[in-house]
């Protein structure tokens, strides 16, 4: 059976160095890299999985959950994070049970993987806890958890959400509605703030009548904007919690004869690629989808590599793109 030292001897490296290329080691020269490959492909050699997580005591795996791939926003972070975890030598595990509690009990806590991706978080979760309690390296992605301060890539969902506030605000905008994602959610919660923040700041109120919250999804705001719609003082501009509701909402209007922006504002949060697509044209709140995954990525590449204690949270700064549903009132 060929082995590694077989390949260290042809490439004129240590038997380390060949187990440090092949799995794609930042610290060993292109070059070198190029050679152990040579001398791998010449002998027919394939790295051993199970010896390589034996002698290093790493699976090189990494879990990453989504417990809602049903949402269109998920698989734009599922790629680049992806493609950010193999350039570091890791292989990406996607656990998609439908509640953390699931995934925890039954797959996370096993040792079969190096370190974990928590990008559906809730502000109550357990699982954060019990990750820290085994010594498993975690990272949040997107959303954070109530409870100890951890490594985290998230966007500053509070400035995003006065920004719409005070487009809106600027627009002429009085009557206004909100459709937020759920309160559970830090991403729903601060969102929902900032917004209130920011309306307050230009002297308009957002009573509670006028706010729905639900799931991230598109039946979200389907329901909810008839629902506003239907009330005693239809609202002029909505803001919503995120694109997907945004489309949902938009829908519902389209459905009712309510013409987008003459009739009603609009405004999004994250722009996924579809919220720019023709059909739809949203304006929304953006941020760098994929930068906000690779940076998850590398967080939780350093804790398991490095262990340090001091947890690093990377905040990404929003910014208002304005397309073609808001309008003067």
């Amino acid at each position: 059976m060929i082995t590694s030292r077989d390949v260290a001897r042809l490439a004129g490296v240590s038997q380390p160095t060949v187990s440090r290329a092949l799995r794609g080691d930042q610290r060993v020269s292109e070059a070198t890299r190029e050679r152990v490959q040579r001398a791998a492909d010449a002998l027919n050699y394939v790295p051993s999985e199970t010896g390589r997580s034996l002698s290093t005591r790493m699976t090189k795996r990494i879990g990453v959950v989504v417990t809602d791939l049903t949402n269109p926003f998920y698989p734009h972070l599922i790629g680049p994070l992806h493609d950010e975890l193999e350039q570091h030598g890791y292989r990406m595990m996607l656990f998609t049970e439908r509640s953390e509690t699931a995934v925890a009990s039954q797959r996370l806590l096993d040792r079969s993987i190096d370190g974990v991706v928590l990008a559906t978080a809730t502000v109550g979760s357990r699982l954060p806890d019990d990750l820290q309690r085994r010594e498993l390296p975690f990272v949040f992605l997107n959303r954070e958890a109530g409870g100890q301060p951890a490594d985290a890539a998230v966007v500053d969902n509070e400035l995003g959400g006065r920004l719409v506030a005070r487009e809106l605000a600027r627009l002429g905008h009085r009557n206004i509605a909100h459709i937020g994602g759920p309160a559970d959610t830090t991403t729903g919660r601060d969102r929902e703030m900032g917004f209130r923040l920011g309306l307050s700041e230009a002297g308009i109120g957002l009573p509670e009548d006028a706010v729905r919250r639900g799931p991230f999804d598109f039946d979200t705001g389907y329901r909810a904007l008839a629902e506003v719609l239907d009330g005693p003082q239809p609202p002029s501009a909505v803001f919503c919690g995120n694109d997907v509701i945004a489309i949902g909402a938009f829908n519902a209007a389209k459905a009712r004869g309510v013409r987008i922006p003459e009739d009603l504002t609009l405004v999004g949060f994250d722009d996924i690629p579809m919220a720019a697509w023709e059909a739809f044209d949203l304006t929304t709140v953006h941020y760098d989808l994929a930068e906000l995954a690779q940076e998850a990525a590398r967080l939780v590449v350093q804790r398991i590599e490095s262990r340090d204690d001091e947890p690093r949270r990377t905040l990404f700064t929003p910014e208002l793109v304005l397309r073609g549903t808001h309008a003067a009132r």
